[in-house]
């Protein structure tokens, strides 16, 4: 049986995208349909809660502080201060952003879907500091988990309805190439939703509608489950 501590006990309308923020010493989470963005020191206890004007899918922290926000139409900048702007804006009906990842190289790799969950309605999106974005992928349908190896020369993806956890070589310049199935969840044991890659550049998966983690070795063989 497997001990569970709870950090924080919360009620969303869609909760997820759990960050790390190293600097700040903070969790960064949030609350897709509740357009709300979740932080909390777990040294002083100290929770705060943003409001966003729309749906967020993923709140990624920024270098010089502030956070990077995949909202639905497009990707801002939210300043330590409160200040916003826009770094893509390119709203589409029908469309919101869902999870989002920060490179090796900075860059941000983020996801789009349909709100009715359209086949081929989403895309994966790669958008550098100054705002330059390139559509990388434009055939997805439910755009979820991105993450590195820790070479980073390894790339992660997941579009939930395939059931796969797919990876693909990364280049000099950051760009992945040669998709292929790394692994791929069998019927009844739900839907790959969320990934981080750990030390041993192992593949952490959450399973929507599956209740349990599971944890891929880089070959992606199944090497631990948590209920």
């Amino acid at each position: 049986m497997t001990a569970y501590e709870i950090a924080v006990r919360e009620q969303a309308a869609l909760g997820e995208g759990p960050t790390w923020d190293a600097a700040a010493g903070r969790l960064i989470w949030i609350d897709i349909l509740g357009s709300r963005v979740h932080t909390y020191d777990p040294a002083s206890g100290r929770r705060t809660v943003t409001v966003t004007e729309q749906h967020v899918g993923a709140a990624k922290p920024r270098a010089g502080g502030g956070l990077v926000l995949n909202l639905r139409d497009g990707v801002g900048l939210r300043d330590a201060d409160g200040g916003f702007r826009w770094l893509h804006h390119e709203p589409v009906p029908g469309r919101r952003a869902n999870d989002a990842a920060v490179a090796p190289d900075g860059s941000l790799w983020a996801g789009t879907m349909r709100y009715d969950e359209a086949p081929g309605g989403g895309t994966l999106s790669h958008l550098t500091p100054d705002g330059t974005v390139r559509t990388v992928l434009d055939d997805v349908t439910v755009s979820n988990g991105i993450g590195w190896s820790p070479d980073g020369r390894l790339m992660y993806y997941i579009d939930s309805p395939t059931r796969r956890v797919d990876v693909f070589d990364v280049d000099d310049d950051g760009q992945p190439s040669n998709r292929r199935p790394l692994a791929t969840i069998e019927d009844g044991a739900g839907f790959p939703d969320g990934l981080t890659v750990d030390a041993d550049g192992c593949v952490w998966v959450a399973l929507w509608d599956g209740g349990a983690v599971r944890r891929y070795t880089p070959n992606g063989d199944l090497d631990r489950v948590i209920p």
